[in-house]
């Protein structure tokens, strides 16, 4: 998978099963041909891609699998935007510990700069999981719209912080049925939403409900690795 590749995008779901099969197939020739002395990071990225072809395929355990043996490595080499993707399959699988892949990886979304896009889908993930009326989705949201903000520049900063003003304006309105712009701002305001000194603490704090201690990785570890230390 590219950097540059939307993970929710990375499969056209117009293909039919007999290109998702020759897709699968293609990927794990290329695994096949992959010389015995090749990276274990090369060997993870074809892996998952074939984790986002089984997913495609609807082989959601097999996906799940494929996805979770690959983790850590990426973790271990430092492929923040890799990581995040696995996790984005991950809880595309719908498994029993989908929701922790989603906790897991929006912690590396928002903590690395990886591709905007993939964060924001990461936290467009959370808005869904979260209760309408709960704070946590405007979090969610809110983070969204900043790191979109944030990190990228030009067409891409156009065009996804208008997908990000959308997704705060649905929340704003599931939350307390709010439809006018301006009351959007009074109530961005009246949640501290305007201030990531204010919503990212508490985004943190909406994650270690979401993992409740099933941190995959030593966040501590990773923190202290970080330029800011």
């Amino acid at each position: 998978m590219s950097d540059d590749t939307h993970p929710i995008q990375a499969l056209d779901t117009g293909q039919s099963q007999a290109e998702l099969e020759q897709l699968l197939a293609d990927h794990r020739q290329h695994l096949k041909a992959l010389p015995e002395t090749a990276p274990a990071a090369d060997r993870a990225r074809v892996r998952l891609d074939i984790a986002e072809a089984l997913l495609g395929l609807g082989r959601n355990a097999e996906a799940w699998d494929e996805a979770r043996a690959v983790f850590d490595t990426f973790i271990d080499n430092e492929l923040w935007q890799e990581a995040v993707e696995a996790c984005d399959i991950l809880y595309r699988c719908d498994q029993p510990e989908s929701i922790l892949a989603l906790g897991n990886g929006t912690w590396l979304a928002v903590t690395y700069p990886i591709a905007p896009a993939t964060s924001v889908a990461m936290l467009h993930h959370i808005v869904d999981e979260t209760p309408e009326r709960s704070d946590g989705g405007a979090v969610a949201a809110a983070a969204a719209h900043y790191l979109a903000d944030l990190r990228t520049e030009g067409r891409e900063h156009e065009s996804l912080t208008f997908l990000t003003a959308q997704i705060l304006g649905r929340v704003a309105e599931r939350h307390r049925d709010i439809k006018d712009p301006e009351m959007i701002n009074v109530w961005m305001e009246a949640l501290q939403l305007n201030d990531p000194g204010e919503f990212l603490p508490r985004l943190g704090k909406v994650l270690e409900v979401i993992v409740n201690d099933n941190w995959w990785y030593d966040r501590d570890a990773l923190r202290a690795r970080l330029p800011v230390n």
